[in-house]
C-alpha cells in the first residue's frame, strides 16, 4: 500500500488555504442544517469530512459549490468568495457526487469532449492525459454503456481533472464499488494527490476509507463541527479500556456519574489520558463488582467516531 500522503503539503505552494468556511449557517424549512460552520483546508492535503446522513455534509458541498446560498457566512476557495464571484472560485474545480452520470449510447473520450466543451475548449493532448492518469487508455473509445461501475467512476475522476484542477471535491466516490474498486480508487487518489499536487475534499461514511486516506479530517453531527483535526490527536487526549466484569449492566451503572469517563459499548470504555485506572476498579469492587480483567484498548477509528458523536462531545478544534 503507497503510503499516507494527507495533509503533506507541496513544496512552494501557498500557504494560504485551498478551502475556507467562516461561520455557515444554513436551515430548510425553520430546520438548521448547519450551524456556524467554520473549517480550513490546506493546498496538497487529502482532507477527510465524515458525517451520518443528515449530518450536513451534502449541504456544505452545496455551498462550497455555489449550487445552496448559506443564510450566514461565507465559503472560499483560493481565497475567492463562492457567494461572490463563483465562477473566479471555481475555475480550478472539479466534483464527483456518488455516481457521474454520462451519455452510455457514446464513448468516454466523447463524453469528455462534450463534458470540457461547455466551460473552456480543451486540447485532445490534455484529455488524453487525464485518461492515462485514471488509466481508462484502453477502454476510453467504447461506449460508457459497457463499462463497470468503478470504469465509470474512473472517467468521472477524469471529467473532475479536466481541464486543469487543482481542487476536486469527492462525495461518496467509492459507493457502489466492490472491494478491488474501492481500493483502487484509493490508489488513485493518493497518486493524484502525490503527483500532481492535487488537494482534495474526500466525504464518505466509510469510515475505514477515510481511516486509511485521510490524516485530518472534519466531523459533523447534526449540522455541528464536533470535531478538525489528526485522529492520532483526538486519540491522545482518551485512551480506551477494555474491563472484563461479572455483571456489566451493574458496572455501568457505578461508573456513568465519573466525569471523565464515556461507555462506548459493553466492557469497553474511554476515559482521559491522565486517569487513574485504578480508581475504576476501586469504585467497582466497592459497588459489589468482580472484575476479571482491565487491560488498554486501541481504539480503531469507528470507535472514535462513535464516542464523539454518540456521547455528547463538544465541538473541538486543531490548535
Amino acid at each position: 500500500m503507497l503510503p499516507k500522503s494527507c495533509a503533506q503539503t507541496n513544496p512552494g505552494m501557498s500557504s494560504a488555504p485551498m478551502i475556507e468556511l467562516r461561520n455557515l449557517q444554513k436551515a430548510f424549512g425553520g430546520k438548521p442544517a448547519l450551524h456556524d460552520l467554520s473549517l480550513e483546508m490546506k493546498r496538497g492535503e487529502i482532507f477527510g469530512l465524515l458525517g451520518h446522513n443528515g449530518a450536513g455534509k451534502s449541504t456544505t458541498l452545496g455551498i462550497l459549490l455555489g449550487q445552496v446560498f448559506p443564510d450566514q457566512g461565507e465559503a472560499f476557495v483560493n481565497g475567492v468568495s463562492v457567494q461572490r464571484e463563483r465562477a473566479k472560485a471555481l475555475e480550478r474545480t472539479g466534483a464527483i457526487f456518488e455516481a457521474p452520470r454520462f451519455y452510455d449510447y457514446l464513448s468516454g473520450w466523447r463524453n469528455l469532449e462534450i463534458y470540457t466543451s461547455y466551460s473552456a475548449r480543451v486540447p485532445k493532448e490534455k484529455i488524453a492525459e487525464a485518461v492515462e492518469t485514471v488509466g481508462l487508455t484502453r477502454r476510453i473509445r467504447d461506449k460508457v454503456g459497457t463499462y463497470s461501475q468503478g470504469m465509470r467512476q474512473r472517467l468521472g475522476l477524469a471529467q473532475a481533472l479536466l481541464p486543469d484542477n487543482e481542487l476536486i471535491l469527492l462525495d461518496e466516490p467509492t459507493n457502489g464499488l466492490d472491494p478491488e474498486g474501492i481500493h483502487e480508487m484509493r490508489l488513485l487518489i493518493q497518486r493524484l494527490n502525490r503527483e500532481r499536487g492535487i488537494t482534495v475534499l474526500f466525504c464518505s461514511h466509510l469510515l475505514v476509507e477515510v481511516e486509511q486516506l485521510c490524516d485530518r479530517v472534519a466531523i459533523l453531527n447534526q449540522g455541528h463541527k464536533v470535531f478538525d483535526g489528526r485522529w492520532a490527536e483526538l486519540d491522545s487526549e482518551q485512551r480506551s479500556v477494555r474491563l472484563e466484569v461479572d455483571d456489566w449492566e451493574k458496572a455501568a451503572g457505578l461508573l456513568r456519574d465519573i466525569e471523565q469517563l464515556k461507555i462506548v459499548e459493553n466492557g469497553l470504555v474511554t476515559v482521559g489520558k491522565d486517569f487513574d485506572t485504578a480508581d475504576l476498579v476501586e469504585r467497582l469492587v466497592q459497588g459489589g463488582i468482580r472484575v476479571r480483567a482491565v487491560e488498554p484498548h486501541r481504539r480503531n477509528l469507528e470507535e472514535i467516531y462513535l464516542s464523539i458523536t454518540h456521547n455528547g462531545a463538544t465541538p473541538h478544534t486543531e490548535s
